[in-house]
């Protein structure tokens, strides 16, 4: 087989030997190289640079037809799903960039390996738990930055520059689509690349057989050759995919707000009598639901979401761990459930704001936001009339 840079060698012992083939994800010479390697090669193990999340997205055409948004809702993952739509989009934006599908690479390495009967080792950690230490590795007042910095990205319209696709050639979807985040937050930096680093040189390391072939996108190459070759020890997987807990401080906010609003509210009933009191409730009643129900409608959603907006949110901003829109929006999906082709279509109304409204799976999204924003600025308006009557103004 041809020499390349791209293909590095490591022999771990006499017997025993790992290539590293480094690809970029745009690549039609990489989907070539891939091919021509494992038929070489002939390995006993094929590791590729996905998780099992990820290569169902690959293999799976017709996902969005088996997605139940209304499920999702249930176990409170919309926020990820959120995300994952995002670099779903983002991939795609980069596939009509270059002419390549991303992740072309990684889904020949996978056939060619089931057919030559290789051993197929997923070696990438979850998506999803990346992004959640990512968030979580977060300090608490630098994630509102974060949110708006990546709010901001969606409403970029420039065409992706030439200096980018060199970038993209060079490094995989993720890291590409966090990179100038990873200039502000080095601790996302960290986790996307170095940890991943670690991560697939375990799983490469594991690996059944004495020829070993990695498929991984060219960035990671350096880091795990170094990895493997220095034979330091490595963090168990348990390690790094545990989820960081939320901070004290944001702890201490989350509970802690709802609290000294119950007992503002109990201090006044007993201090200043029941009218007082009926009438700080009824204003905290009005100061969220109104605006709840005005972001609602913002969302355009179906009537039945919008009262309930109205009606849950005042009991919603008193609970750290619920929000009105997760109610909302599940609501929304089911009186207005998405249809298939407004599913797939998603990737590309997520970056055009003016189809958000057009398109019934977005509009869930918005169901799901936009009350909750609202609601935040009426809780402040809430917060401020109770302890305006408590100092006696």
């Amino acid at each position: 087989m041809t020499v390349s840079n791209d293909i590095i060698r490591i022999n771990i012992s006499p017997e025993r030997e790992i290539i590293l083939l480094g690809t970029a994800h745009i690549s039609q010479e990489s989907v070539d190289l891939v091919r021509s390697a494992i038929a070489e090669e002939k390995p006993d193990s094929v590791c590729v640079e996905l998780d099992e999340n990820r290569l169902k997205a690959l293999e799976d055409g017709d996902r969005w037809k088996n997605l139940d948004i209304k499920s999702v809702l249930k176990k409170r993952q919309m926020s990820p799903l959120i995300l994952n739509l995002v670099l779903a989009s983002y991939q795609k934006r980069m596939g009509e960039s270059t002419g390549v599908e991303p992740g072309s690479e990684l889904k020949a390495a996978v056939k060619e390996t089931r057919a030559c009967n290789a051993n197929l080792v997923l070696a990438d950690r979850d998506v999803k738990i990346t992004l959640r230490r990512s968030w979580g590795s977060t300090p608490f007042f630098r994630k509102f930055k974060l949110l708006a910095a990546l709010l901001g990205s969606i409403f970029e319209t420039e065409k992706i520059s030439e200096e980018d696709l060199s970038k993209m050639r060079e490094q995989d979807t993720l890291s590409v689509l966090m990179d100038d985040f990873g200039k502000t937050f080095p601790e996302i930096k960290e986790i996307l690349i170095s940890e991943r680093d670690q991560f697939l040189a375990g799983r490469i390391l594991k690996a059944e057989g004495k020829k070993v072939l990695a498929v991984v996108g060219a960035g990671h190459l350096q880091g795990i050759k170094s990895i493997i070759e220095s034979g330091q020890k490595l963090p168990s997987e348990e390690e790094l995919c545990k989820i960081p807990p939320p901070s004290y401080l944001a702890t201490i906010i989350g509970w802690g707000i709802p609290a000294a609003i119950i007992i503002s509210l109990i201090y006044i009933g007993f201090k200043m009598g029941p009218d007082k009191l009926a009438d700080n409730a009824i204003f905290w009643v009005l100061a969220t639901g109104l605006p709840a129900t005005f972001g609602t409608i913002c969302a355009l959603a179906h009537p039945f979401a919008i009262l309930t907006a109205f009606f849950l949110a005042p009991i919603t901003t008193l609970h750290p761990l619920i929000g009105v829109g997760m109610f909302t929006a599940f609501v929304q999906a089911y009186f207005c459930p998405p249809r298939v082709y407004e599913m797939e279509a998603a990737t590309d109304d997520i970056w055009k704001p003016s189809r958000w409204w057009k398109n019934r799976f977005t509009r869930v999204f918005l169901a799901f936001i936009c009350p909750g924003l609202f609601t935040t600025v009426g809780s402040i308006i809430g917060i401020g009339k109770i302890a305006k009557t408590i100092s006696g103004g």
